[in-house]
């Protein structure tokens, strides 16, 4: 298969008076939910609007994929998947801390040990070039793509919905669509102005985060492991990125970050020196840029979506990103909320039930994922990634789940069902160790001083 063929930058900037007064299908965002979505309708023959508030490339975090993110590049068409495999670094698996006195101080969680048929890799990716591989595929593949250019204000209607663009310099353009596609991430463009958004109640964290330079990775088949550690306020990764570099971030509890004396570079570099496998990976590596600290990590909005709109990928729901599913469960969903665009704009009267099954399938993909993360760091779920076993073949269907393989079923759905009972029944035999923990938790919840920031903050 050819490498795709994408434009240059300058072939996807629409000026607004070239821009057409209607189409049928306005997608606000251009990141992997937003730019999946475009393309998949675009190659339908639609007309696709993409507005992008920000100019490719552009900072983002959550660069690890899953292997079940693969078939969609495959999907997705021009040599796609190709292009992408370029400008990653192949990941074989998940490093969790092994038990105190292991012979390695990590289990390697391998991707080809999955229950059913799954690709054995996926890779790691600069968001930066990846977020714009796809924004030029969706231009390529027939959508109208603007960058700078943001969704103002909304009017619907039954038949469709008002649109006032804005560009960089604030000029205006309106735009009639017969449909809107919310793909805006953590914006939440529609959650926000609906009043849909919930934080998640169990789980709400923050994270700090950089790219370094000099991070020493795991030797062999190893070294594009993604690698999870747990310190006593939260978890940490290292993410290894292209050109040497290493994604490095902590993810804790906002009263963590609060706590913080100094700046965020100290913090980070003092939470992973109280990691001994993690402190002797970083002795020597170099803070070469993109430090940031963000909060209110976890939420969800209350509905999926509604007449002529549907919400995609962050814009609906985001995860502590424990197991790397934030890109895959937005490009899944896109590919979904595609199918739906498409039949809804051709039968009307189908929409409300297409919805609903939309609805259905990504709070299953979500519900997968949600209820690892909000145990992730108890004692008893730290024993079983620590000393996995495959009775039943339960650690099959963990690493499938670790893969993405969250929507088919053959046999997964039934085994992790059968190791949340084994979950159960470890913290109950540790029961004092899990009190010990929740108390602990909530000690430091109540010393932590109010003040401090969970905002943005860049070098």
């Amino acid at each position: 298969m050819r490498a795709p063929t994408h434009p240059s930058p300058d072939a996807v900037i629409v000026p607004a008076n070239a821009l057409p007064r209607t189409c049928d299908v306005l997608v606000a965002g251009g990141g992997p939910a937003g730019s999946t979505t475009a393309a998949l309708l675009a190659a339908r023959g639609l007309s696709v609007v993409l507005c992008e508030k920000e100019r490719h490339p552009r900072f983002h975090i959550g660069e690890s994929l899953l292997p079940m993110n693969m078939p969609i590049f495959e999907r997705l068409g021009g040599g796609l998947r190709e292009a992408v495999e370029a400008i990653g670094v192949r990941k074989h698996g998940a490093d969790f801390p092994a038990p105190d006195g292991a012979a390695s101080g990590y289990r390697t969680f391998q991707f080809r040990r999955a229950l059913n048929p799954t690709p054995p890799h996926a890779v790691h990716v600069r968001r930066d070039q990846f977020d714009e591989l796809l924004f030029r595929h969706a231009a390529a593949r027939g959508a109208q793509a603007l960058e700078s250019t943001r969704v103002g204000e909304l009017a619907f209607d039954a038949t469709g919905v008002d649109a006032t663009l804005v560009d960089a310099d604030g000029t205006t353009h309106a735009l009639r669509a017969r449909y809107l596609v919310d793909a805006s991430g953590r914006d939440t463009l529609l959650g926000n102005r609906l009043k849909l958004k919930r934080k998640h109640s169990r789980h709400q964290s923050a994270a700090l985060f950089g790219h370094y330079e000099g991070v020493a990775r795991r030797p062999g088949e190893d070294a594009g492991n993604i690698s999870i550690y747990r310190f006593g306020h939260g978890w940490v990764w290292m993410i290894p990125l292209p050109d040497g570099r290493m994604s490095v971030g902590a993810v804790c509890r906002p009263e963590y970050l609060k706590q913080r004396q100094g700046d965020n570079a100290g913090l980070l570099a003092r939470t992973l020196d109280a990691i001994p496998d993690a402190a002797a990976r970083m002795r020597g590596a170099r803070l070469c840029g993109n430090l940031h600290a963000t909060g209110n990590y976890s939420y969800a909005c209350t509905r999926a979506a509604g007449p002529r709109w549907i919400l995609v990928g962050d814009a609906y729901a985001f995860l502590d990103p424990i197991f790397s599913s934030g890109v895959y469960l937005a490009m899944h969903g896109a590919e979904g909320a595609a199918e739906l665009v498409a039949t809804v704009l051709a039968e009307p009267s189908r929409e409300a039930g297409l919805q609903r099954a939309y609805a259905r399938e990504v709070a299953r993909g979500l519900t997968a994922f949600a209820w690892f993360i909000t145990r992730f760091t108890t004692p008893a779920l730290r024993r079983l990634f620590a000393h996995p076993r495959n009775d039943w073949r339960l650690e099959e269907a963990l690493i499938s789940m670790l893969a993405g393989d969250v929507y088919r079923d053959g046999g997964v759905r039934w085994r992790l069902a059968l190791f949340k009972a084994v979950y159960a029944l470890t913290a109950l035999g540790m029961l004092p160790a899990q009190v010990r923990d929740w108390w602990q938790r909530r000690g430091q919840a109540a010393a932590a001083f109010v003040g401090g920031t969970t905002g943005q903050d860049h070098v």
